[in-house]
């Protein structure tokens, strides 16, 4: 451990996090904090933990950058409201250094805090002054809880549907994002939204495809009625004639912003297997 960060002390076993490193990469598959000794009483710490500039600006190459995504899964596990406005405050950190940990693993914690925040979930998305990314990735927070509190899922469907709402002001992207996440909660409830943003040419289709495709991912329609443009990987935001012949476009800036594009067509491939059990 380096000298700034050995100054900053955690107590055991909080300070055990500092060690792991990257045993256990994004997804559900977590260590069991509480059987480390965690518990209600280390939260403080945890929170400090999780949002310690100095650990989530670490040598990549060491195990204490990990720290904070083990303090914040702790969290999650231990349920723990206290955390839910500081570990918001960290997703910022999606636009303004790309970090992917943010973006893909902290949601997954806040899912597990559950219901409880909600309300602070929903008012960071309506926040037009965050970045999009950010609101992205606090969105995909709210889709989380759903998934995982049954009895909270209408809630959030109504959340995420409510900000969809706004596709207009929204950006492309988050309204596909938004798409996205109500189709992982089966909101047919929310497909008039959905087509509206659609019809406003208002989504980003290389996220999650066309209106066809979400009718198909929400039972409406068993296959396509038109062929699938080819054009879609460019978005909805850049034309494919208004490009030179054999030129693509730039890819979007930030690893973050491929990689949740990614994941989300995996979850999509996912969801029509389901469908078929």
């Amino acid at each position: 451990m380096n000298e700034h960060l050995a100054d900053t002390q955690y107590p055991e076993p909080v300070a055990h996090l500092l060690t792991l490193g990257a045993s256990s990469r994004f997804g559900r598959d977590w260590p069991d904090y509480t059987a480390m000794g965690l518990d209600a009483g280390h939260v403080p710490d945890l929170i400090r933990m999780a949002t310690d500039e100095a650990l989530l600006t670490a040598d990549w190459e060491g195990a204490e950058v990990w720290a904070p995504v083990h303090a914040w899964r702790a969290l999650g596990q231990l349920k723990a409201e206290a955390a839910i406005e500081p570990l918001i405050g960290l997703f910022r950190r999606v636009d303004d250094e790309q970090d992917d940990s943010v973006g893909e693993d902290l949601p997954e914690a806040m899912g597990s805090i559950g219901p409880v925040a909600i309300p602070a979930l929903e008012a960071y998305v309506q926040d037009a002054t965050h970045g999009v990314w950010a609101r992205i990735a606090a969105s995909k927070s709210l889709a989380k809880i759903g998934q995982g509190h049954p009895g909270a899922r209408d809630a959030c469907v109504d959340a995420l549907t409510g900000q969809l709402e706004r596709f207009a002001e929204n950006g492309d992207d988050l309204n596909a994002f938004l798409i996205s996440w109500l189709l992982d909660l089966a909101a047919v409830e929310s497909a008039p939204v959905m087509e509206q943003a659609f019809a406003a040419d208002a989504v980003d289709l290389s996220v999650q495809g066309d209106w066809e495709e979400a009718q198909i991912e929400l039972g409406l329609l068993d296959k396509r009625i038109t062929s699938k443009p080819q054009s879609w990987f460019l978005g909805s935001d850049t034309k494919a004639h208004a490009l030179p012949p054999g030129m693509r476009p730039p890819p979007p800036s930030g690893k973050t912003h491929a990689k949740a594009k990614k994941k989300n067509k995996e979850q999509k491939k996912a969801r029509k297997k389901n469908r078929k059990k």
